[in-house]
């Protein structure tokens, strides 16, 4: 039986290496969902553009992201994120603002939803990656949103999984840093500005020492999680510590 995957971001960064590492077992059906077009030539692939920022766009499209079909493990993969703009609280835009917590939290949650109605009785292996990051739990200048965005998607598969418990669902939920993974952004962090996020010369540091990991690696430690799922104990977890 095959085994389907959702992959939110899936264009590139640690989502485009999740795509190609699945896509190596065609028993794998592997849908992505990216703002830009996927030229992806492979039977068991399938990629929809969609703004994951806009509502309306995911509600339009929920029938494609989630299909029926006789599947042995059905695993959604939130992946897509945004860092937002590193600058200070009184310094942002209201709408950056918005988008930042449409993308990072608003439509996790939508996914998660439309994933439990569609799937909570289908009799398959059923679990749910959310990425987060280590900056959940720190406070970080510049990083007002993004932190609190994360530290909202912890709470919220926390919420989703005591959920599941009480409902016999069998969904297994995690939400996973990956680590300091070399994708876009990091570009976008080592191009803030000094005065609006002070630890800007460690993240510069990070990449000229060579000390991030590749997309490749951290997704290889997402799968790893998934194929092992039952060994890992929490909802929190983080790839540096297996």
């Amino acid at each position: 039986m095959k085994a389907l995957y959702i992959i939110t971001g899936s264009s590139k960064g640690i989502g485009k290496a999740l795509v190609s590492q699945l896509l190596e077992n065609k028993q794998n059906s592997v849908i992505g969902l990216a703002r830009s077009k996927q030229t992806i030539d492979k039977e068991n692939f399938q990629g929809l553009e969609i703004d994951l920022s806009n509502v309306a766009n995911i509600e339009a499209n929920m029938d494609s992201i989630f299909p029926e079909g006789d599947f042995s493990k059905i695993v959604l993969i939130n992946n897509a994120g945004w860092i937002g703009p590193i600058s200070h609280i009184g310094n942002l835009r209201n709408q950056d603002v918005q988008s930042l917590f449409d993308l990072n939290v608003v439509a996790p949650m939508l996914l998660m939803n439309a994933f439990v109605k569609k799937y909570a009785d289908v009799e398959a292996e059923k679990t749910v990656i959310n990425i987060s990051s280590g900056a959940a739990k720190k406070a970080i200048d510049g990083w007002a949103g993004y932190s609190s965005s994360k530290a909202a998607l912890n709470m919220m598969t926390e919420a989703a999984q005591v959920e599941a418990d009480l409902d016999g669902s069998k969904i297994k939920y995690f939400a996973l840093a990956p680590g300091v993974v070399d994708t876009d952004m990091q570009t976008d962090i080592r191009g803030a500005s000094e005065k609006d996020f002070s630890k800007l010369d460690k993240f510069q540091k990070l990449k000229s020492n060579n000390e991030l990991s590749s997309p490749q690696e951290a997704a290889e430690k997402i799968l790893y999680l998934i194929d092992n799922r039952d060994q890992f104990e929490g909802v929190i977890q983080d790839v540096r510590e297996y």
